[in-house]
């Protein structure tokens, strides 16, 4: 091992190993540091992944990638206690080159992305914790692993290293992130034919669905559920934000069992083994809770900045680009020799001028407008299936009828001008 890096990257994630793959491909000397057993045997995402941001480090990855469906449906629930409003999109030209998404499973996915990085010439070090940046005269020069003799230094050190950044946070760039600023996740593997899977999900070979659930998934909290189509097995999950498990009092794991046993979901799963349970905590914070960048002779990327959008449940996208921005700005800064802060803002630049700030910036409001004002998750969506059951129920009252009922009812529970209020302050959230 040499005595120093061009660049250290800390955390072999999506946002970690496509720095590092960026930085090998430019002739840098990278060391890649994880702290699991291997890349992936610590992260955990719903399973999507997009292809634009992929295609931009690896062309045509899908030819070689261990992937598991391209992602031909999306779905989205409002779901009651007994019922659910579905809608969303099928389109078959998400399932032919170039594809629009795929379900992956991070175990594998990020084990076969970690060797295109090594590939191209960086060190991966696996099962090996950083404990904290090495700072000389107010520069980050290298990292504390808890290895024997585990100084590593280098001109610039990128923090890959996930929302609950200790090494961020170490060096001041942000403070304990509140309960509304994170989620919890909480996912389940459950294996399953393919045939029942095809047949369940409408899919043929090679055709993947994904569903995302809102309301009595997360017993009217504000969070979402998911269910997602792999070859043979399925990925389900709900998360909340920790204020919300807090005023509730709900525990993650029961959050998920009630979601199984939920008689919308229990059949897709029946007959279904369980391969897998994880637990990860999500950026949820969004625009206003992205720390400072960038720093003398270090970088933060992907969920260490924060960078998840909640409202389209985007975020390994956003990992992989800023991780890319990430490479180009250290690789600038490797050509002229200057790592000062002032030197590595160009990659504060990039990701203000990117769409993942625009897209953050886009929706800031709306994680807390829709914590502050909970009725939209256990009011509206109850109201939602309530109405449509009204509706489409065939008992002789003529549909005219039927419709002054249904906002009668909407405006004597709510009163007229709070729906105004509540439609207003949801629109300007998202607009």
């Amino acid at each position: 091992m040499p005595e120093k890096f061009d660049v250290i990257v800390v955390g072999a994630g999506p946002a970690g190993t496509s720095c590092a793959l960026t930085c090998a491909r430019n002739g840098l000397n990278v060391l890649l540091i994880e702290r699991g057993e291997y890349p992936g045997a610590k992260n955990v995402m719903g399973g999507v992944l997009y292809r634009k941001q992929m295609e931009e480090l690896v062309p045509e990855f899908w030819k070689e990638a261990p992937l598991e469906r391209p992602v031909i449906e999306q779905r989205f629930w409002m779901m009651d206690k007994e019922s659910v409003v579905q809608f969303g999109y099928k389109g078959l030209e998400w399932g032919v080159e170039p594809y629009n998404n795929f379900t992956v499973l991070r175990a594998q996915f990020d084990q076969w992305f970690a060797k295109k990085a090594v590939d191209a010439g960086a060190l991966l070090i696996t099962e090996t914790v950083v404990t904290e940046c090495i700072v000389e005269n107010g520069k980050v020069v290298g990292v504390r692993t808890d290895r024997p003799n585990g100084e590593v230094y280098a001109n610039v050190v990128v923090l890959a290293d996930g929302v609950n950044s200790l090494l961020s946070k170490q060096l001041g760039f942000h403070k304990e992130f509140r309960p509304d600023e994170v989620a919890l996740t909480v996912m389940e593997v459950v294996n399953l034919p393919k045939e029942k899977i095809n047949d369940r999900f409408n899919l043929e070979d090679n055709q993947g669905c994904t569903i995302e659930i809102f309301g009595d998934s997360t017993k009217g909290n504000l969070g979402t559920a998911f269910v997602y189509t792999n070859k043979e097995s399925l990925n389900i999950g709900v998360g909340t934000t920790l204020s919300s498990m807090i005023k509730a009092k709900i525990k993650p794991y029961e959050l998920l069992d009630y979601l199984k046993a939920h008689p919308m979901v229990k059949p897709m799963l029946a007959g279904g083994e369980s391969a897998e349970y994880l637990a990860h905590l999500i950026p949820e914070g969004g625009y206003r809770s992205v720390p400072k960048v960038a720093g003398n002779g270090v970088i933060v990327v992907g969920d260490a900045a924060q960078l998840v959008n909640a409202i389209h449940r985007e975020g390994s996208n956003m990992a992989m680009s800023s991780g890319k921005m990430a490479a180009e700005a250290v690789v600038s800064a490797h050509s002229r020799g200057d790592f000062r802060e002032s030197s590595l803002n160009s990659y504060r630049d990039a990701l203000h001028n990117s769409f993942i700030m625009k897209d953050l910036e886009k929706y800031k409001d709306a994680a807390h407008t829709f914590e502050k004002y909970p009725q939209y998750f256990n009011e509206y969506v109850p109201m939602m299936n309530k109405a449509m059951s009204k509706f489409f129920t065939v008992d002789g009252t003529p549909k005219r009828e039927k419709q002054k009922q249904i906002m009668k009812s909407v405006t004597s529970e709510r009163g007229t001008i709070r729906v105004l209020q509540d439609i207003y302050r949801a629109w300007k959230a998202v607009k």
